[in-house]
């Protein structure tokens, strides 16, 4: 019998809260709300979370940076900086978020699970190795792959990072490495500002960054081509032992944060597709970690839709949102350019 998918959550999360901001407790709330209604947590496993450990933590994080949240967190209220908020619980939760992050990865690893969703926040993407940006605190999807790397002796993890925003903190987690593939599709320009598509890794890790900054428009058509020509070509010749999405719905042609164009059925391709990519690669090892999303129906949704494809469900019946009507931005220059810097 197939081990079966898990998934992280903890009431904890929702203590990480600053009421008007666009990454509050709503979203976690609205999301865990629709897989209940919706028959999906029943299905799933619940993996108990543990806060990450310290050494893990500090692979990706300098202390001084840890111990500076700590403290404000221990004020009770402050920035990390003019985006990113720290409450009196928000210590806790992220350490809890990267914790919990991580446990998946390994039950994943162990076979105790065939693959989950970490339903975690604060996110984590943005964060680097000294400084809090972006809404996110500590980068989840780096410590997971840091623990798969060093305690299972992986060789070979991929991070495909579908947030709208560039995951400048993930990229930099890893940017001389080649044991790791981090692949990026975002809106450019946009925040944070990163994610050139020649920024392509450094030492023995050139190459093993891959970026697909995507102007302001592109939607399923655009994704669909990014996914079949650089990024499916890229990761099969990468030959990945463990696949780690960074999941932002933020991309959706709704949300009111950015400008791309995809539908939640291009998100479902997506999805199906790195099940697909997984179960072809490395015995189905996928773990999927929430990022952004900033319209509460799209991610919610968008979350569901994910877990049913990392469950081997069949296809929604309908997107209850729709595609976007307006006119897609071709990505033929864009596609150009990665095909010559790595050599596709």
């Amino acid at each position: 019998m197939r081990a079966g998918t898990g998934y992280v959550y903890d009431p904890l999360f929702l203590e990480h809260d600053l009421p008007g901001h666009p990454e509050n407790r709503a979203r976690l709330e609205y999301t865990m709300a629709a897989l209940a209604d919706q028959g999906l947590l029943a299905r799933m496993q619940h993996v108990p979370t543990l806060p990450v450990d310290e050494a893990l933590l500090h692979r990706i994080h300098d202390r001084d940076y840890v111990e500076r949240v700590r403290q404000v967190s221990a004020r009770g209220a402050g920035y990390l900086d003019t985006d990113t908020y720290v409450t009196g619980r928000s210590y806790d939760a992220a350490l809890l978020a990267a914790g919990g992050t991580a446990g998946l990865a390994r039950a994943v690893l162990r076979g105790a699970l065939h693959n989950g969703i970490a339903l975690v926040r604060p996110p984590g993407h943005h964060a680097e190795r000294a400084r809090g940006m972006g809404f996110c605190i500590f980068n989840n999807v780096a410590v997971a792959a840091c623990a798969a790397l060093d305690e299972f002796g992986l060789e070979r993890v991929l991070i495909y990072d579908w947030d709208v925003h560039h995951g400048n903190g993930t990229q930099a987690a890893f940017y001389e490495s080649p044991q790791v593939l981090y692949i990026s599709t975002h809106q450019s320009p946009h925040y944070p500002g990163t994610g050139d598509y020649r920024e392509a890794g450094t030492g023995p890790g050139a190459g093993f960054t891959v970026n697909l900054p995507l102007p302001t428009g592109v939607g399923d058509r655009g994704f669909d081509r990014v996914l079949r020509e650089a990024i499916l070509p890229l990761a099969e010749r990468f030959r990945p032992q463990l696949v780690l999405v960074s999941a932002g719905y933020d991309a959706h042609w709704r949300d009111p944060l950015a400008g791309l164009h995809l539908s939640l059925g291009g998100y479902w391709r997506l999805a199906t597709a790195m099940v697909a990519l997984a179960e072809q690669q490395c015995g189905g090892r996928i773990v999927v970690v929430l990022e952004g999303g900033y319209d509460l129906k799209v991610q919610s949704q968008g979350v569901a839709d994910t877990c049913r494809a990392l469950l081997g469900d069949e296809a929604p019946a309908e997107d209850p949102i729709g595609p976007s009507t307006w006119r897609e931005t071709p990505v033929e220059q864009l596609l150009a350019g990665v095909r010559r810097i790595h050599s596709l």
